[in-house]
C-alpha cells in the first residue's frame, strides 16, 4: 500500500469515527428528550388520575351526607297491597310505587323500551329503585342513566309516556319527581331507597325474572 493510499484509508476512518461519534451524540439527545416527555406524559395521566378520584370520593361523600337528611320532594304512600296478580293492573301512581303485581320480576338495568308495570313493581319489592323517563329525553341525560343502572344491579330504567315530570325515581312506598337526571337528588335518592328501609324483600334478587336489558 502506498503512502497516500494510507493517508485516504486513515481519513476515512476517522470521518467514519466521527460520524458515528455524532450519531451516537443524537441519540442519547433523542433517548433524554423521549424519556422527558414520556415523564412528562406519566406526571400529567398521574395527575388526572389523581384528580378523578379525588373528585369521585368528593362526590360519593356528598351523596352520602345528603342521604343522611330529608330529601326535597320524596312523596310516601302507604297501604301498598303485595298479591301476586295475573293481568294487567291499574295502579294509582305514575309511575306505581307498589300494590298487586305479577309473581315475575322485571330485571333490573337500562332498557330502551318501556317495561311492564306489573313486573317493574316486584323488582321494587325486591328493593330496586325504577327510574322512568320521558321517551324525549336529551341524549346526555340518557347516558346519565345508563350509568346509574350500570353502576348498581338494583337500579330498572326504562322510558315511559305521560309523566309528571322529565324523570321520577319510585321505589316501594316512595317516589321523586325530577325536571333532569342532573338533578343532585337522584344520586342521593338512590344511595337512601336501594335496598332501602321501605323495601318489603330485601336483597331478594332483580335478576333471574323477565326481560333483557340494553347491553351497557
Amino acid at each position: 500500500m502506498t503512502r497516500r493510499q494510507r493517508t485516504e484509508l486513515t481519513d476515512r476512518q476517522a470521518r467514519v469515527a466521527e460520524i458515528r461519534k455524532t450519531q451516537k451524540r443524537s441519540e442519547r439527545k433523542r433517548t433524554v428528550i423521549i424519556a422527558a416527555v414520556a415523564g412528562v406524559v406519566v406526571l400529567g395521566l398521574t395527575g388526572t388520575t389523581i384528580a378523578v378520584m379525588v373528585n369521585a370520593n368528593q362526590q360519593t361523600a356528598s351523596v352520602n351526607a345528603a342521604a343522611k337528611s330529608p330529601i326535597e320532594g320524596v312523596k310516601t304512600f302507604t297501604g301498598l297491597s303485595r298479591n301476586h296478580v295475573e293481568g294487567k293492573v291499574t295502579y294509582a301512581q305514575n309511575p306505581p310505587v307498589g300494590g298487586d303485581h305479577s309473581a315475575i320480576d322485571e330485571n333490573c338495568g337500562y332498557y330502551s323500551q318501556p317495561v311492564a308495570d306489573e313486573n317493574a313493581v316486584h323488582s321494587l319489592e325486591h328493593g330496586a329503585v325504577w327510574i322512568t323517563h320521558d321517551p324525549n329525553l336529551p341524549a346526555a341525560q340518557l347516558a346519565t342513566l345508563r350509568a346509574f343502572a350500570a353502576k348498581n344491579s338494583y337500579v330498572l330504567v326504562s322510558p315511559r309516556s305521560g309523566l309528571p315530570t322529565p324523570v321520577v325515581a319510585s321505589a316501594w312506598g316512595v317516589q321523586l319527581q325530577l325536571p333532569s337526571a342532573e338533578d343532585p337528588r337522584l344520586p342521593v335518592f338512590l344511595k337512601e331507597y336501594v335496598n332501602g328501609p321501605q323495601t318489603p324483600e330485601p336483597g331478594a334478587a332483580c335478576s333471574g325474572g323477565t326481560g333483557t336489558p340494553d347491553a351497557p
